[in-house]
């Protein structure tokens, strides 16, 4: 990882994290499932040293990740009726992570939606198709509308 690290990439961390959740539900505590794929992200990643604004893109990776994982039930009921001709299970494991996420930076996050709906956006050109772009737009800007 060259340059300066940002939000975009604590976002990434986050939707890996996620990612790797829905595939393998943490059995334990939230916090030793982060603290290991911290250790998983760094093991590929090369940060550029350990610097405060690592540290605090760390915490809003985490505060996500928690957010998400303790509001899944709460976030899934949301999505589902979202999804039009969907249903979860036919989601791709990163759409719905991404998502997932979209639905909480949104409802919890504090993140105006045009910004959250822009970087799910984003997020789904950098680790899914360019498909996906249109179904998580689509999806994220309904949930959007209706929550205002």
């Amino acid at each position: 990882m060259n340059g300066k690290l940002t939000r975009r990439n604590a976002r990434e961390w986050a939707v890996q994290m996620l990612t790797a959740a829905d595939l393998n539900p943490p059995a334990g505590d939230i916090g030793d499932f982060i603290a290991g794929e911290w250790e998983q992200i760094e093991s590929m990643e090369d940060f550029p040293g350990k610097s405060r604004s690592l540290k605090a893109l760390k915490l809003f990776a985490e505060e996500r990740v928690r957010g998400v994982l303790d509001d899944m039930d709460e976030i899934d009921a949301i999505l589902e009726p979202l999804l039009k001709d969907w249903d979860m299970a036919r989601l791709g494991t990163v759409e719905r992570a991404v998502m997932r996420l979209g639905i909480w930076e949104i409802k919890d996050g504090g993140i105006p939606p045009p910004v959250a709906i822009n970087e799910a956006v984003d997020l789904c050109n950098w680790f899914s198709s360019p498909k996906s772009r249109a179904l998580v737009n689509g999806v994220l800007d309904r949930y959007a509308k209706s929550a205002r």
